[in-house]
């Protein structure tokens, strides 16, 4: 487990971490989002003791990091991709490392089959690819059989395969009751990976909750509705008091989830429906939406931006957007 207690890093007058404070719990995993700039990996590298924070604290089961002996044993990271020697090969890599935290030998041949590696274990990492070089730094996270696993971006050069891969072994260390803390920013992936989210932005906490609820709370659910009778059934609709609107394409869009209503009211008056699906908005609207006020970096097209949903005609009365 990873506990954090009003965390904060200064650099000058700049504030790149802001009094966090959540806890990182074994057995699921747990997403790191943020924007550029939100101190993710400033908060890692304290974590780690490669950074000192200015106030708080960061406990890594109970201790602090520099309190730990043989501390691979405790906690595993990848933080940078090619941080090794490139003189060396992958095995003698992590070689040094398993005897430098008292990890048996045969360790290291373990965990390049388990990423993949053994074929190439005696090649000089230099020659490495990015996605070699991921898999390498992933071995030497596992290297010391750890209850605590961190990663920074895993999943970076990654091929498709590569991809699935990791995620399938951080879900598998989670589901052994691990700890498993993941930053990306690939948000499709983080949607299949992660459980729970711990969200930044500009140094401070904006959420510290599941998946789902993260979803729910910063995201706009309605139901997608076609008709070939779309008149009469919004005629129907109004009668009932669900407010419909048009989105283009003669689609109609309902908000909340009355799905089920809909459906049993155009049943009752033989209206005939050609679609009626609810709609939920992914990780990466919700994860947009919540941060929009945290970005620090812009970029500007030079040209006039589109609205960020499209016009909607109001039907019914009383319809606003909230």
């Amino acid at each position: 487990m990873i506990e954090l207690e009003g965390l904060t890093k200064r650099y000058g007058e700049k504030v790149a971490v802001n009094n966090l404070s959540f806890t990182v719990r074994p057995g699921i995993v747990t997403g790191f989002l943020g924007p550029n700039g939100a101190g993710k990996s400033t908060t890692m590298r304290m974590i780690l003791g490669l950074d000192h924070p200015t106030a708080g604290d960061v406990r890594i089961d109970g201790k602090r990091y520099p309190q730990l002996k043989d501390p691979l044993t405790y906690i595993g990271a990848l933080l940078e991709a090619k941080a090794w020697h490139g003189g060396r090969t992958a095995y003698n890599h992590l070689l040094c490392l398993a005897q430098s935290n008292g990890i048996p030998r045969s360790r290291v041949r373990e965990v390049l089959e388990t990423v993949g590696l053994t074929a190439v274990a005696k090649k000089k990492t230099k020659g490495f690819s990015m996605g070699m070089g991921q898999r390498l730094g992933i071995a030497a996270a596992l290297l010391g059989d750890p209850r605590i696993l961190m990663f920074d971006e895993p999943v970076n050069g990654l091929d498709p395969e590569g991809i699935h891969w990791i995620r399938t072994l951080m879900k598998s260390l989670a589901a052994q009751g691990r700890t498993v803390f993941v930053s990306s920013h690939l948000m499709s992936e983080m949607a299949l990976t992660a459980d729970h989210l711990v969200v930044i932005g500009q140094g401070r906490l904006l959420a510290d909750t599941s998946m789902a609820d993260f979803i729910d709370r910063n995201s706009r659910s309605y139901v997608r509705v076609r008709s070939p009778q779309r008149e009469r059934l919004l005629d129907v609709l109004r009668q009932a008091g669900i407010v419909a609107v048009q989105s283009g394409d003669g689609v109609l869009e309902v908000d909340g989830g009355k799905a089920e209503q809909i459906g049993e009211l155009a049943a009752q008056h033989r209206i005939t429906l050609h679609e009626l699906s609810p709609q939920q908005a992914s990780l990466e609207e919700a994860f947009m939406r919540l941060t929009a006020e945290s970005v620090e970096y812009h970029a500007h097209s030079g040209t006039s931006a589109p609205s960020p949903e499209p016009a909607r005609q109001q039907w019914g009365d009383g319809w606003k957007r909230g």
